[in-house]
């Protein structure tokens, strides 16, 4: 099964979570309401719920969704979402922020945070469109991963990637656009959002607050 914007469901159900649950839980405090934007099949949301926070999940995809466990299913695009209620942290993961709908992204953000609230969002920095280079990749849990047919156009990277994994093979065209620093700080303040501060030491989570 391959979703409308083309992830094959199958590889993600495969993807194993890598420490991303606890960048977010570190960030919010016990038992904190959590908004899991672009859920996929639950590989972020799983694992917090597992750590004891109530996870409303959304997917456009009701094949990402039926995978989902443990969490609120809502089957929407992010940018049309409109629950009418406020969460103590909302997440942006996959690096959905590089894709070419910034605005909407963030203005559901804004929509769905609580004034006390967080978000957590997670980016491709600028370096990395400067260093990814034809066949990176590695495993994944069981899953090979590898790129190829990388394209740099002006701010645009589009790219390949290949997933391997119990004899199957998938391929998923994306394109990813390089945000500065200045691109992100203006976006935010754009849609009513400030940048508080990074997450990890390779800078790719960073959280968001309210103004």
């Amino acid at each position: 099964m391959i979703t409308a914007d083309g992830c094959p469901v199958e590889v993600y159900t495969m993807l194993p979570a890598a420490g991303e649950a606890e960048i977010v839980h570190a960030a919010i405090s016990a038992g904190a309401t959590v908004l899991d934007l672009g859920c996929g099949t639950g590989r972020i949301a799983h694992r917090l719920v597992e750590l004891g926070h109530p996870v409303t999940a959304v997917d456009d995809s009701p094949e990402m969704l039926a995978h989902l466990r443990g969490a609120e299913k809502v089957c929407a695009r992010i940018e049309d979402l409109r629950l009418g209620r406020g969460f103590d942290a909302v997440l942006l993961a996959s690096h959905l922020i590089n894709g070419s709908g910034i605005r909407g992204l963030l203005a559901a953000v804004r929509r769905h945070l609580s004034d006390d609230g967080r978000a957590l969002i997670e980016w491709h920095p600028p370096e990395w469109f400067d260093r990814l280079a034809e066949g990176d990749g590695g495993m994944l849990g069981e899953v090979r991963v590898s790129l190829r047919d990388i394209v740099r156009r002006n701010e645009a990277l589009t790219a390949t990637v290949r997933y391997e994994a119990r004899g199957g093979r998938w391929e998923q065209r994306f394109t990813a656009y390089r945000l500065t620093e200045a691109n992100l700080v203006s976006h935010l303040a754009e849609a009513g959002l400030a940048f508080e501060g990074w997450r990890d030491p390779e800078r790719t989570w960073f959280g968001v607050v309210s103004v």
